[in-house]
């Protein structure tokens, strides 16, 4: 399927690439180095996101060029979409009428583009743009490394979720012989966090609930804005919940301005949280899966925990 890929970027020349809404560090380090490997293949690019670069990756080579926008404006040819299962989880306007290029490693990855390379058996998305620069002979530069390394280290939870293997090293050791800077890449994510994003676990933490091998947290837009948090200051706080000996799954129930809840799984491998995340309209990894549903909180904890319990592992 890569050289298929390849056979389409090809014929074209002028490129966007976007990935999905709240971009994680996969999303934002793809497409920050596929930008980059086209732009030396010789064509045009631009990154454009519908919600811009959280704080903890713009030390990233090549971020202040991503364009924060809600609309694809621009005379593409093509547009390289990653991580998505559908044009809706991008929220960007405008990607209806391009020729599609699809490229997923998510279980939960649905064909709906022009051109669909969907692997789940690759642990990021940043392994297959690696296998597609490796494929049409462009040079991996330091700075496309830490892209790429980057968004390996965050995908696999620092190399602790389910499917990391001895390809997952093999990459990592070639990003770092090509230039990626692992101490560098880790400091920025896990020691760049904010005063309100501290602010916020505390708040989370302190609606821990435990249930044997399950365990949730959860907050509310009122503590959202006591702690003058932003959206991606949730990132990562349900692994503080999973991060309880004997835990097995973790539930992070983020409430949204009109009512409705985010709600993010995580697993230590025991559950397939994506399963779970698909009964309600969601998907992700094995490991680390998303949804959202209706309120009030106590509804919505009820239908995702029912749905937890029914699993063999909460006795």
């Amino acid at each position: 399927m890569v050289k298929e890929v390849l056979q389409q970027i090809g014929q074209r020349d002028r490129f966007v690439l976007t990935s999905h809404a709240r971009p994680d560090g996969d999303a934002i380090g793809s497409a920050l180095a596929c930008c980059q490997i086209l732009r030396l293949m010789g064509k045009t690019a631009d990154v454009v996101m519908r919600d811009g670069v959280p704080r903890i990756y713009q030390s990233l080579p090549f971020s202040e060029t991503v364009v924060q926008s809600e609309r694809v404006n621009g005379n593409y040819e093509a547009a390289i979409i990653l991580e998505c299962d559908s044009i809706q989880r991008t929220r960007l306007q405008g990607l209806e009428n391009h020729f599609l290029i699809s490229i997923d490693h998510h279980l939960s990855g649905k064909p709906f583009a022009n051109v669909n390379w969907i692997d789940p058996t690759a642990v990021a998305t940043s392994e297959m743009i690696y296998r597609l620069a490796r494929e049409a002979g462009v040079r991996i530069s330091p700075e496309i490394a830490t892209c790429l390394y980057t968004a390996l280290l965050t995908d696999t939870g620092s190399f602790m979720f389910e499917g990391t293997n001895d390809r997952t090293f093999s990459l990592a050791r070639e990003l770092v012989l090509a230039g990626a800077n692992p101490a560098h890449c880790a400091r920025n994510i896990y020691f760049g966090h904010s005063t309100a994003k501290m602010r916020l676990l505390g708040a989370a933490l302190s609606n821990l609930h435990r249930e044997g091998p399950l365990a949730w947290i959860s907050v509310s837009q009122a503590q959202m804005e006591q702690c003058g948090a932003r959206e991606e200051d949730c990132e990562g706080l349900v692994n503080y919940a999973l991060s309880i000996q004997d835990v097995e799954v973790a539930v992070f129930f983020r409430e949204l301005p009109e009512g409705r809840y985010r709600v993010s799984l995580r697993s230590k491998g025991a559950v397939n949280v994506a399963a779970v995340a698909e009964r309600f309209g969601g998907g992700g990894h094995q490991c680390a899966s998303g949804l959202s549903l209706p309120g009030p909180l106590s509804a919505a904890a009820d239908r995702v925990l029912s749905e937890l319990r029914r699993n063999s592992f909460v006795q």
